[in-house]
């Protein structure tokens, strides 16, 4: 529970305080969120997994909260290639490999060694998701919101 108020904190800091993050970075967490706590919640009528206490799903909000705003910082400095090619497939690894070790630290940290949840894989998949935040514009190399590219601006 410490810990994961400490993760919490950080996360409404970072989210408050980064001009990065916007109302569009806030609906891509809760989504992650809402997808896993329902996944979760199945699990447990289905398959019988334990059922999902209140701090699990605090937990489960923070880590995709704190694998968003990962990928949204690593999207600012790398912004997503226009064209489909290897520059993505290798800026993919660059941002999967180090979330899953980040990822494994979280999950040891809030849920110690018996785990109930695959925090470290949340956490990259959040990551992940939040890396296509901006993406680079053909004419000139500056990055872009996806908001500015849905609407026609360019």
């Amino acid at each position: 529970m410490n810990w994961t108020l400490i993760f919490g904190c950080l996360a409404i800091l970072v989210y408050l305080l980064s001009p990065w993050m916007n109302i569009k970075t806030v609906q891509r967490v809760i989504g992650i969120t809402l997808f896993l706590e329902i996944f979760y919640l199945s699990g447990h009528y289905i398959r019988e997994w334990p059922f999902p206490t209140p701090i699990i799903l605090l937990q489960l909000l923070v880590v995709s909260g704190l694998g968003v705003a990962l990928g949204v910082c690593f999207s600012k400095i790398w912004p997503l290639p226009l064209h489909k090619g290897v520059e993505r497939i290798f800026r993919t690894f660059l941002i999967i490999i180090p979330s899953l070790g980040l990822g494994m630290g979280l999950q040891i940290l809030l849920q110690g060694a018996y785990a109930t949840q695959a925090i470290y894989l949340l956490f990259a998949l959040a990551a992940w998701i939040g890396s296509g935040q901006f993406i680079k514009v053909e004419d000139s190399e500056e990055s872009v919101s996806n908001s500015k590219i849905a609407s026609g601006v360019s």
